[in-house]
């Protein structure tokens, strides 16, 4: 076993953890955060997608112990004071889901994009949402949900929900 220290959702946590256990797991498991969706265990689909240190990650690839000493932040930390962060309000207003499977992973993977690139195209969301696979919309309301969030002051993204 490994002792881990790290921040996940504004939380400071420390536990004993197998070297080989996925932050996934660990993330799922562990500390109950069952928003962050094990979908392929392989890095191809993106469901699993956490931002570590503030960039987005497939947390299916990534050991618990390699984030000893990070912030994690998963879809249950974006929301803030009961309020959805713009860009989950976004997909629920533009209807960027059907079955729910993916959109954990594409809204941690958008929050990344609109952090990088306030102001995208249709095209940048494209190529920013690239590794997360939606089987179900089509990608079109994903697209539009970004560029909505995008819209809403994309200056306030990364900050959590507005107030």
């Amino acid at each position: 076993m490994t002792r881990i220290h790290l921040t996940v959702d504004g939380a400071s946590v420390a536990d004993d953890v197998e070297p080989r256990m996925l932050l996934v797991q660990y993330l799922r498991e562990k500390l109950g955060k069952t928003g962050t969706v094990i979908g392929c265990d392989t890095s191809n689909c993106g469901a699993c997608t956490v931002h570590l240190d503030g960039r987005s990650v497939k947390s299916c690839n990534v050991l618990a112990v390699q984030a000893d000493g990070a912030e994690v932040t998963t879809i249950e930390g974006l929301s803030k004071n009961g309020s959805l962060h713009q860009v989950q309000e976004s997909f629920r207003e533009c209807h960027g889901l059907q079955c729910g499977f993916c959109t954990p992973g594409m809204i941690m993977q958008s929050v990344d994009l609109l952090n990088e690139n306030p102001n995208p195209s249709e095209e940048e969301i494209r190529l920013g949402l690239e590794g997360n696979l939606c089987r179900c919309t089509g990608y079109h309301n994903i697209v539009k949900a970004v560029q909505h969030a995008a819209a809403q002051g994309s200056s306030t993204v990364g900050q959590g929900a507005q107030a």
